[in-house]
This record gives C-alpha cells, structure tokens and sequence, in this order.
C-alpha cells in the first residue's frame, strides 16, 4: 500500500536517563527539535510563511498543513505525519550509565528519502538530552529488520548512514478471525471526545484505519489507492466481534500549548470474525501504520493473531 520500513535504535546511557510511562511524546519533541536545527536553513521562528516550506527536510518529515477546501475526507483536521515512534514498553524506567536504550520509528512514503538526516537527528538528539534532567544517550547503531534478515543502517564503526530497504506488506489469505491486540491506548473519537469500550465498534475502528491509509498514501505516496469506504463499512457491519478492551489513561504536557493533554485510550484484545477478505489487508498494514488519534506517538499500536486450532 505505502513503501516503508521501520528502524530500531539502539543506544549507550551515558547520564541517568529517566522516561515517563509512555515516552512517545518525549521522543518525538527532542527529535523534533533536533530535525529542526539540523535542517532549517532561514532561522524563522515558525515555518508558516517560510518559503522554503516546500522544501525543508524539517517541515516534510515533522510538520503538518491542513487539508485542502473540499477534499473528499473532510473529517481530518492536518495531515498525517508520515513516520510513526514506537517508544519502549508501557512503564516509568530509569536507564542508567552503560544501560541499552532501545525503541523503533516506523518511516512511511516520502519519510524513506529523509532517512540518513532522521538518523543523524536521533544521534544529536540523544546526545543533548531527553526527559527529565536531560539524559544523554550515544546511538550505537541503527538496525532494521525485513522479512528474511536484519539489514544495518547505521553503526559507531561505520558512520556511513545506508538507506532502509523499501518494505511492503506481502499479500496473504485472509482469515475468518483476527484477533487485535492493541499495547498502546487506542484512541477512536467522535465530536471530539476519546469513545469508551462501550461505543468502539468495527465499523469506526475499519474506517480510521482506511481513512489514516489513504492520506498517508495520498500525501506521502503516490496517491490515494481509491478505498471504498462504503463497502468497507458494510463489511465491517456485517462483523462479529468480541472486545476485551479497558481503559488506560495518559497525559502529555505541550510545550506548543503550554497545557497538560489528558489522552488516555483502549488497551486489550479485539476479536473480529467473518468476512474480512476487504478488510484483511487493512488490519495487516495498520500494525505499521497504527491507527486512531495520536498515531505519531506510537498511540493506537496492535499485532494481528490468528486464533490457535485446536
């Protein structure tokens, strides 16, 4: 559907280096703020206005712009980011010297050309600092793993950052169940508001998905891949499904904003039973694209499973 590749980082702690429960958030501002020295060229303290924002490195990896009056998917507010961090698992932690610090970024569409300056932006992003008391970390190396081997990308012993290789996802038979398992909050929303275990269903979890998958490709790809979102809806309705799903609250502090975001979601199993030939492919790439609010922290994360035959 879209090119990809998703890269894991790993690091040396050099000075105590403390994380929140989730740190995507925290990832993604010092890589952001590191991108963003890097590469802007006119110094401007915003990049509305620049005119080099067609151009920069900075606002194609890390900014967003609204959508276009009259685009047929009107219930967006900006455009997907085309890269998703996957911080380390759910917990508060504290690394210390000489600890392994490990986490992925996922690298969608156009993100892939930018992938040696997203590289080096990690490197000096770690080395000045993350989280409380700005822990300093040195990147060893950059791996990622395909299908069939672990290609490198980056290492301390050869500083020649080489590009990802191009993933895509191969196509495979779809199931009569799939079992979702989400490990980061997901959060679906209607008006606004975050919905509850009690208002989620298949049909708004389908269509997130093939809304979030078709901007991607449309933005950062080589165009939308024309879903029928009308189909994908009745076949989604046509499902049964079986949630164990719970709440888990998260909050971030925006710094942009200057307030404390309450944006908890649903973590659990989410079991989906009948036709899912439309929809398999879907649920196969939204484990690399997540889905829901907040993908770009790594919010909305799921693996597919297939139910054990007995």
């Amino acid at each position: 559907m879209l090119p990809h590749a998703r890269l894991r980082l790993h690091a040396v702690v050099d000075t105590p280096l403390r994380l929140p429960d989730y740190a995507g958030s925290t990832l993604r501002g010092a890589f952001g703020g590191a991108l963003r020295r890097i590469a802007c060229m006119t110094r401007v303290p915003s990049c509305t206005g620049c005119p080099l924002l067609r151009t920069c490195p900075y606002a194609v990896v890390f900014e967003s712009a609204p959508p276009a009056e009259g685009h047929s998917l009107q219930k967006f507010s900006e455009v997907p980011r085309p890269y998703v961090i996957e911080p380390p698992a759910w917990g508060a932690r504290e690394w210390q010297p000489g600890e392994t610090l490990e986490f992925s970024m996922v690298l969608l569409g156009r993100a892939l050309e930018q992938a040696p300056l997203i590289v080096l932006a990690w490197q000096r992003a770690l080395a000045q600092g993350i989280g409380p008391g700005d822990g300093r970390a040195q990147l060893l190396r950059v791996t990622q793993e395909t299908a069939t081997s672990e290609h490198r990308v980056f290492d301390t012993d050869d500083r020649n950052i080489q590009a990802p290789r191009i993933e895509s996802v191969p196509p495979s038979t779809p199931p009569a169940t799939a079992i979702l398992h989400f490990h980061t909050p997901l959060r679906l929303q209607a008006n606004g508001h975050a919905l509850g275990a009690e208002r989620v269903d298949a049909r708004r979890l389908i269509l997130a998905l093939a809304r979030r998958i078709s901007l991607l490709a449309e933005f950062h790809g080589n165009g939308a891949p024309g879903f029928d979102f009308a189909a994908l809806a009745k076949d989604a309705e046509a499902l049964t499904e079986t949630r164990k799903l719970s709440w888990r609250d998260w909050s971030r502090r925006s710094s942009r904003q200057q307030q404390t975001m309450a944006l908890g979601g649903l973590v659990g199993e989410w079991t989906l039973n009948g036709d899912l030939s439309r929809i398999w492919p879907l649920l196969q790439f939204g484990q690399t694209t997540h889905v829901g609010k907040e993908a770009v922290f790594g919010l909305g994360g799921y693996r597919v499973s297939l139910p054990v035959s007995n």
